[in-house]
């Protein structure tokens, strides 16, 4: 899962008396788990080249697979606290009183280290589950605050949500609280996919809206793994179809997540009663609608039945369809009747004055009879897909969608 890509933030730390090196000077192992998993979704066929390593390889590495049970009770080891405050190394949320160097354990949380692995840690580095679940919790509430910008609590959130996971892997723990873990960590970053498409003030957003989108997939692939480790052992989570969902509707449009594996097949893979259910059959309504062309199915379905949380992954392809719509209007209309823009109002379920602006942004010119009702002329020559950047318009209906259809599971 998280162990070798990330933006260049540091998390593993030294420790006096332990021999330890700084943690910018770790060797890099990967941080191996039951639930990890090669760039597909499935796991890897070992190699011929695998099956023939020797057995003192082998030895080593289940050394380096073998799990610690972790004894910090705080958000963040006190030798990580002190060498962080003596480098100066603590995000502002972390500051006491605004101070660069000093913090507490009620502010500080444990960094994402990209080059620490089970061998190189110690029990008192590495949180148990309950002080996970916590620091989760504190994370996530970090949210409601006013106090910073959205960018600002997203980047320290999604540094320190990756160091829960990888203090999970290191101890190999798989429990429905676990999975619930994931779940909210799931649920952050498509929130996060949500708000940082708004955050179009600022250049830096397009970096770390990719960053975000990488780090969903990992999670959902993750999880993934969770439910079927979960339905091995004979148990089955609620939320499993929901969750499974996001998957089809990251296989839309240009900027499509996949893992490589084909979509039939992934299908293929997955129990009856998680096909048969309402989410999924949302999901692939939603993607034959959109492969097929037809906007006006695809845009009312998704106002009447999307979650709140399908609707943040839909929306960059709500645009790419009513692009569609209006090209196929403007190319399949007749030149001396133009369209109403109150039609094209209802049939892209936006605003009339959004619809103008719309227009103008695909480079289509917009008229007005004496009574004051306005047109698109069709056959314009002067059609153009919009240029990067192109605002989101809400969509007609959206204030209703609620994340409904996610439970925790007991």
């Amino acid at each position: 899962m998280d162990k070798g890509e990330d933006r260049g933030g540091r998390g593993g730390l030294g420790y006096r008396g332990r021999s330890r090196r700084p943690y910018s000077s770790y060797t890099s192992r990967p941080v191996r788990s039951s639930y990890e998993f090669s760039s597909s979704s499935s796991l890897s066929k070992p190699s011929n080249r695998d099956e023939e390593r020797t057995t003192r390889s082998i030895a080593k590495e289940e050394e380096e697979d073998s799990s610690i049970v972790g004894t910090c009770l705080d958000m963040c080891p006190a030798e990580e606290r002190a060498q962080r405050e003596r480098l100066r190394d603590l995000a502002v949320i972390e500051r006491l009183n605004g101070n660069p160097a000093k913090t507490s354990p009620s502010l500080a949380v444990k960094k994402f280290c990209r080059t620490i692995s089970t061998m190189d840690s110690h029990p008192s580095d590495v949180r148990p589950l309950q002080v996970l679940e916590d620091t989760l919790s504190y994370l996530l509430n970090l949210l409601n605050s006013s106090e910073h910008p959205f960018e600002v609590l997203h980047d320290f959130i999604f540094d320190r949500t990756r160091s829960i996971r990888q203090d999970l892997v290191m101890q190999n723990i798989v429990n429905h609280r676990v999975i619930y873990m994931y779940e909210e960590m799931v649920k952050f970053h498509i929130t996060s996919h949500h708000k940082l498409s708004r955050c179009s003030s600022n250049s830096d957003i397009s970096p770390l809206h990719h960053l975000n989108m990488e780090q969903l997939s990992k999670c959902l692939l993750s999880i993934y793994e969770l439910y079927n480790a979960n339905r091995e052992s004979g148990a089955c989570n609620v939320n499993e179809a929901y969750f499974r969902s996001f998957y089809l509707l990251l296989q839309l449009g240009s900027n499509s997540h996949s893992t490589g594996e084909s979509l039939s097949l992934w299908l293929r893979r997955l129990p009856t009663p998680i096909i048969k259910s309402k989410e999924m059959n949302f999901g692939r309504r939603i993607l034959r609608f959109f492969r097929i062309g037809n906007y006006k199915q695809f845009l009312s379905f998704t106002a009447t039945e999307a979650s709140f949380l399908q609707y943040c992954l839909l929306e960059p392809s709500i645009n790419e369809v009513r692009i569609l719509a209006v090209s196929c209007i403007n190319n399949g209309g007749y030149k001396l009747f133009p369209y109403p823009l109150q039609d094209l109002s209802k049939l892209l379920l936006m605003q009339e004055s959004d619809v103008e602006s719309f227009c103008y942004s695909c480079g289509l010119e917009i008229i007005t009879d004496e009574a004051g009702n306005k047109f698109l002329p069709t056959k314009q020559t002067s059609f153009s897909r919009p240029k990067v950047g192109f605002p989101y318009y809400s969509l007609l209906g959206s204030e209703r969608l609620t994340d409904r259809g996610y439970m925790r599971a007991n």
